[in-house]
C-alpha cells in the first residue's frame, strides 16, 4: 500500500494575542495548520483573514514567507497515511476552501477551552479544532477530547507525529526558494 506524508505546522507569530494565548497556556506555539507537503506551500488553518485584525477570522490558506511570520518560532512534525487519507483530507480541505465564505472562527469556543466546557458552533473552528476534527473525520485521529475541545499541545502529544524542524520559521530549511534573474545576475556579477 502506497503512502504519502501530511505536515503539522505549531506556530507563534510572536503578536500580541500570542503572547497572551501564551500566557494562558504557559506553553508556547499555540497556532497549529495543517500541510501537503515538507516546503509549506500548501498551509491551511482557522486563523486571521487581516493579518492586522486578529478579531476577523476564519478558514485561510497560510503563506509562511509573509512578514507576518517573519519572527515566528516554529515546530513542524509529519504523518503517514495511506493515498485513499490523503485525497480524503485534500478533498475536505479544498471543499472548505470553495465555501470558505461560510466558516468562521470560533471564538467563543476558545472560550469553552479555557473552561473545559463543549461549545461548538456550526461551521465555526478555531485553529486546533480545525485540524483535531479533519484528521478525527478522516478516522486517523483519536482522542478522548472532542475536537472543540483539543489544544494544539494535545495534537502535539499524537503519537504518529515525527518531529521534522523546530525552531525560527525563517531558518526552515525545507523551503523552495525562490532564486529571482537579479539575484542570479548579481551573484555572477554580471552587468
Amino acid at each position: 500500500m502506497r503512502t504519502k506524508k501530511v505536515y503539522l505546522l505549531f506556530s507563534d507569530t510572536g503578536t500580541l494575542l500570542a503572547k497572551a494565548i501564551n500566557v494562558y497556556t504557559r506553553t508556547p506555539l499555540n497556532h497549529a495548520s495543517i500541510a501537503f507537503d515538507i516546503s509549506l506551500d500548501e498551509v491551511y488553518s482557522f486563523g486571521r483573514k487581516n493579518h492586522r485584525n486578529p478579531f476577523s477570522g476564519g478558514f485561510v490558506k497560510e503563506d509562511t514567507r509573509t512578514a507576518f511570520f517573519e519572527k515566528a518560532k516554529c515546530a513542524v512534525y509529519s504523518f503517514t497515511v495511506t493515498e485513499m487519507e490523503y485525497e480524503w483530507i485534500r478533498q475536505r480541505i479544498q471543499q472548505m476552501e470553495e465555501q470558505k465564505d461560510l466558516y468562521k472562527y470560533n471564538m467563543i469556543g476558545l472560550f469553552g477551552v479555557a473552561i473545559n466546557k463543549e461549545l461548538q458552533r456550526k461551521n465555526a473552528f478555531f485553529c486546533s479544532q480545525f485540524v483535531a476534527t479533519i484528521l478525527n473525520e478522516c478516522g486517523i485521529y483519536h482522542n478522548e477530547k472532542p475536537a472543540c475541545l483539543v489544544r494544539p499541545q494535545d495534537l502535539m502529544r499524537w503519537h504518529q507525529l515525527q518531529l521534522v524542524f523546530q525552531g525560527n520559521l525563517q531558518a526552515y530549511p525545507y523551503y523552495q526558494r525562490e532564486i529571482s534573474q537579479t539575484a542570479i545576475i548579481n551573484k555572477l556579477n554580471i552587468v
